[in-house]
């Protein structure tokens, strides 16, 4: 048997159920804009690379988080 490779399952139309619901979109981020992030807090946006990664200032450390921002909050 096969490892999983990560990726989603294609949906067949002939299939019963339901499709997977589509990926929301990603959440954009401008400078200057105040975010929160699970790991390092309260922060700012310094700076963005062309909707591939942020770099946010979170007062002690400055962090580059890539795309998915799933632990990243626009406030």
């Amino acid at each position: 048997m096969k490892p999983s490779s990560g990726e989603p399952r294609r949906h067949l139309s002939t299939s019963p159920f339901k499709p997977p619901p589509p990926a929301p979109p990603a959440e954009r981020f401008s400078v200057n804009d105040r975010v929160t992030h699970d790991r390092y807090g309260l922060g700012v946006v310094v700076g963005v690379e062309d909707e591939v990664a942020v770099v946010v200032d979170f007062g002690s450390r400055q962090e580059r988080i890539t795309t998915p921002f799933n632990k990243l909050y626009k406030l």
